[in-house]
């Protein structure tokens, strides 16, 4: 059983005191909260070692956050923070609940707490510049055209062609086309092409005779049970209690166990993939499910679980050279602060604007504009903020509701249609969204 020590012991009014609950990866739910609210939680068990530090980690009542709990006492005195003291090497999980009139807070790890004037969002983005160990520049992103929200796992080379081809009949501002999920013959063998594919190098090489750079899609840290990778080299997975796999299955149909970068052979595995996809000329790099990097686990190397992740992606900044662009996606948040570029910061938008379940960690409208408006502050302070793609074609549910939240919110701006099944206001408003980008500094608190 965790050990949860009071930290603190703060009187608040309580019809008026807001609570920020920020949550362990991009897509777990990240809020603020009056006192009487119930805060989103993942409603679907198989979820909690995907949105929670572990399986055995899912929040009680009360409020829980992963590293970063932030409290308005709503009575005039400041805002106060307590954060994960190094997420470099832990993060804490921290929980307040009311108690005679004080809000009681208490965390299983170290933790700083520190004080700030204003609203919530204003303290949030204060406390934010002076955190973490920092990027030395926040690099602008490109615009990207991706190929996940319309074609996902069924995703052909011709497709990719057929889009690139569109971005020029369309004249639209992409610097960058990404090829998503589905290429790969499995999760895991990166460099082995499914099918569908002919030649990675040889459709880099077109992307990149067209003037565009190419992007690919990897989840670095996830290797599936019908994987090369998995079979050949057992000895590079992070070990769980019981020997079996660390993860449930995903869209994938198979269990998912997660790689170890501290395993010298998977650190070698991860510089050859990266190293290979940057020698062909792929230069932007979207790392998703990346929390499986911070699993608890048995590794080759006695380091905590936050160290391994931190590990892994210096071992895949090491192999793409300087002008890489990573952007982190189903990640760790504070322990990702100066490795990546960009930062998916909600869960994925989907055609429907809300969970059928109500899941506020999964695909929708509605649970991306909650987090990505929560997270705004972290946008030009520790990286480039991701929204998620842009996807106005007819059939997305208040189209125009999700191109406002991007154009207000988004730093990182991509297209992720068929261009082809574009309307006349889809198409404007794509063209419009990618060429209006903001400068990788803070947005103007709300």
């Amino acid at each position: 059983m965790t050990r949860f020590d009071v930290v603190a012991e703060v009187p608040v009014d309580a019809g008026a005191a807001r609570v920020f609950e920020h949550g362990w990866q991009s897509w777990t739910p990240t809020a603020s909260y009056r006192l009487a609210e119930r805060p989103h939680r993942v409603l679907d068990p198989n979820w909690f070692v995907v949105n929670y530090r572990g399986p055995d980690h899912a929040p009680p009542a009360g409020f829980h956050a992963d590293g970063l709990l932030a409290l308005d006492p709503g009575d005039g005195a400041p805002v106060r923070i307590w954060a994960a003291a190094d997420p470099t090497t832990a993060v804490a999980a921290i929980r307040a609940e009311l108690h005679n009139g004080q809000l009681r807070v208490s965390a299983d790890g170290p933790v700083r707490e520190t004080v700030h004037s204003g609203q919530l969002s204003a303290a949030l983005g204060a406390w934010a510049g002076g955190y973490g160990p920092g990027p030395a520049e926040i690099r602008p992103a490109p615009t990207i055209w991706c190929s996940w929200y319309h074609y996902f796992l069924d995703v052909t080379e011709a497709d990719i062609l057929e889009n690139l081809a569109g971005l020029r009949a369309l004249d639209l501002p992409v610097d960058v086309v990404q090829i998503d999920d589905g290429y790969q013959a499995e999760l895991g063998d990166w460099l082995t092409l499914n099918n569908r594919f002919d030649s990675l190098p040889g459709l880099i090489g077109r992307i990149r005779a067209a003037g565009r750079r190419a992007g690919i899609w990897v989840a670095p840290y996830l290797v599936g049970a019908n994987s090369a990778v998995a079979r050949d080299h057992p000895d590079w997975l992070v070990g769980s209690a019981g020997g079996g796999p660390v993860s449930a299955g995903h869209h994938w149909n198979q269990d998912l166990y997660a790689l170890d970068p501290t395993h010298p052979g998977a650190a070698a595995w991860l510089t050859e993939v990266f190293g290979t996809f940057a020698r062909i000329g792929i230069d932007f790099f979207k790392l998703d499910f990346s929390y499986a990097g911070a699993l608890p686990g048995r590794r080759h190397e006695d380091l905590p679980a936050v160290a391994a992740y931190r590990r892994g992606l210096e071992v895949i900044r090491a192999a793409i050279g300087p002008g890489g662009y990573l952007l982190g996606c189903g990640a760790p948040i504070l322990p990702s602060i100066g490795l990546v570029d960009a930062m998916r910061v909600g869960p994925d938008i989907a055609v429907e604007y809300a969970p059928r379940d109500g899941d506020m960690s999964a695909p929708g409208q509605l649970p991306a504009v909650a987090n990505g408006t929560a997270r705004a502050f972290q946008h030009g302070r520790w990286w480039v903020n991701d929204p998620d793609c842009l996807i106005a074609r007819p059939a997305v549910e208040r189209r125009a509701d999700w191109a406002a939240h991007v154009r207000r919110y988004g730093g990182l701006r991509g297209s992720s249609d068929r261009l082809s099944e574009l309307d006349s206001w889809g198409l404007e408003t794509t063209r419009r969204v990618l060429a209006e980008v903001p400068a990788p500094t803070p947005f103007p608190p709300d």
